[in-house]
Formats: structure tokens, C-alpha cells, sequence
């Protein structure tokens, strides 16, 4: 069973914070896997700061929990909205696990923006309640 988290991180403007990872395809919400001795929490904002220099400042918000099936055998992804939070300069991760990042309008996405980051943006953005499979 593993365990992880996603930051759902919105600027100003409203656009989502997503990352491209170097060794897998697609456009991610910046998160990863839950570290012995951490909270779920804690994991959300070393990931976001890790991944896109970005530094949780007020409480991160359970947007929902979820089951992924499709690549590992049971692995369990939470997802946490990002209401507060700072540039704290380049990020630690960036063009070694980060090829790159950005913040995307909605109707905007990339292509390549993963069917599970699409789903759990639209139940967020239209008040949807979450489904329970990634």
C-alpha cells in the first residue's frame, strides 16, 4: 500500500499550479509520496515546496481522498487545496525531478495534462462532489 498527496495550489488570477515531471509524461498537480514519521500535511508542503518553490503559509484543506489502481497495485493519492502561500524562490527539484511548471487556466490546460489532474480540477473548480477512484 503506498500513500501520497497532491497541492492543489490556485494564484491570483485563479489558474492552477500544475508540474511536468523529467521521468514521467504528463502535467501533474506537484505532490508525492508520504514519508515515515510525516503528516499527510507536512507531505503536501515539502512536496509543493520541492517541486515548484512554492511555501504552504495557512492550512492546507482535504479536497478528497482517492484510490489508484491503474499502476500500482493499491495506491491511495490525497488531495489538499493550498489557500495561502509564498514564492520562496527556485525550486529545490526543479530540472532534475522538474522539467517544468506553471499556472494554467482552467479552459487553458496543457496538453498532456493527466485524465486524474483534469477530474479532480473540475470536481474542485465546479463544486462537484469527489469520486473515489483517481
Amino acid at each position: 500500500v503506498t500513500l501520497g498527496v497532491r497541492a492543489l495550489v490556485l494564484n491570483d488570477d485563479g489558474h492552477v499550479l500544475l508540474i511536468r515531471h523529467t521521468y514521467a509524461p504528463g502535467w501533474f498537480m506537484p505532490g508525492g509520496g508520504v514519508g515515515r514519521d510525516e503528516t499527510l500535511e507536512a507531505a503536501a508542503a515539502r512536496e509543493l515546496y520541492e517541486e515548484a518553490g512554492i511555501r504552504a503559509t495557512g492550512d492546507l484543506t482535504l479536497v478528497g481522498a482517492y484510490a489508484n489502481f491503474l499502476q500500482l497495485k493499491s495506491d491511495h493519492v490525497l488531495v489538499y487545496a493550498v489557500s495561502t502561500w509564498e514564492d520562496a524562490g527556485p525550486a529545490p527539484h526543479l530540472g532534475v525531478e522538474i522539467a517544468e511548471m506553471g499556472f494554467f487556466a482552467l479552459d487553458a490546460l496543457p496538453e498532456g495534462t493527466t485524465p486524474g489532474t483534469r477530474l479532480r480540477l473540475e470536481e474542485f473548480f465546479k463544486q462537484r462532489r469527489p469520486t473515489t477512484y483517481w
